[in-house]
């Protein structure tokens, strides 16, 4: 890691040349709903819930309540728990090491966020179209920012900008006691609420709004986590990050790497820029 800055507003660190983004298929998006309609999920055993996992859903602590019937989905051999684990290992040997989003991301279902004809790409490591310009992300950075927001501690209140198709927030629902998620685009909004609705996550909470505006009244947050790019950390969201919290984000334009934003004091921000990536661009407003 390099380039550390310690001023309020925050400006573009050192930028890295990213990959080159990937060709977009058109989408029409694809509920969970309708897949639970078609039979694509079917119950397996509680006792195959990775152990991190069913064990802090014993104690209580993260407050979800994914139904095992969801959480072990199997439409035609593709949300298996073999397939699944076997994605999370490759994320394993890419460099994450946190065993509770590690296990996190093998608990939910990505195919049930896709459109049923990606179905067959839903665990391979790549982004993929959700319709309306959005993507999913990639397994292998979903793990890797959240790794970075939860450095290790017991996140409670964290706020995710992007909801887009749910998936991220469902996975972040199992490493934070209650997760607050912001979509711009409604019709993505909508779609984010059908997907999680059959999955009984009790501890997600959905808005539609500008996400650069966070949410100030129920701030501060221990973590905040963006899924589009803007040219630099909006100062709405870096002001409701608490004290001690973290803010990991894509920041830059064509080019663009991960931004670690910790809040230092009351009136003082560290920025470490951590790698390349390449995600949508953030803005403004809702429609």
């Amino acid at each position: 890691m390099t380039n550390t800055e310690k001023k309020f507003p925050l400006s573009l660190s050192s930028v890295v040349d990213s990959r080159s983004a990937q060709a977009r298929q058109t989408a029409t998006p694809q509920t969970a709903l309708k897949n639970l309609a078609r039979g694509e999920s079917r119950a397996a055993p509680v006792n195959s819930v990775p152990k991190t996992v069913a064990a802090r859903s014993n104690s209580g602590h993260s407050g979800s309540g994914l139904s095992p019937a969801v959480a072990h989905g199997n439409p035609h051999g593709m949300g298996s728990d073999k397939i699944r684990h076997a994605m999370v290992a490759r994320v394993a040997q890419q460099g994450v090491q946190d065993a509770l989003v590690l296990d996190a991301l093998a608990a939910i279902p990505r195919h049930l966020f896709i459109e049923s004809g990606l179905s067959s790409q839903a665990y391979i490591d790549a982004s993929l179209p959700i319709g309306h310009h959005q993507t999913i992300s990639q397994p292998y950075i979903v793990a890797r920012m959240m790794e970075l927001m939860r450095n290790g501690r017991a996140l409670q209140h964290v706020l995710e900008i992007g909801t887009g198709c749910g998936y991220q927030a469902a996975v972040l629902s199992l490493v934070a006691k209650q997760v607050y998620s912001i979509e711009r685009i409604k019709a993505l909004h909508e779609l984010a609420k059908e997907n999680l609705r059959p999955m009984r996550i009790a501890n997600i909470r959905l808005h539609y709004g500008d996400g650069m505006l966070g949410l100030p009244q129920v701030a501060p947050f221990d973590g905040n986590i963006l899924a589009a790019a803007g040219l630099e950390v909006p100062q709405a969201l870096l002001m409701q990050l608490a004290v001690g919290g973290r803010l990991i984000a894509p920041v830059g334009s064509r080019s663009q790497v991960l931004q670690l934003t910790e809040r230092i004091s009351k009136d003082e921000w560290a920025a470490t820029t951590v790698e390349a990536c390449h995600f949508v661009p953030l803005r403004a407003g809702v429609i």
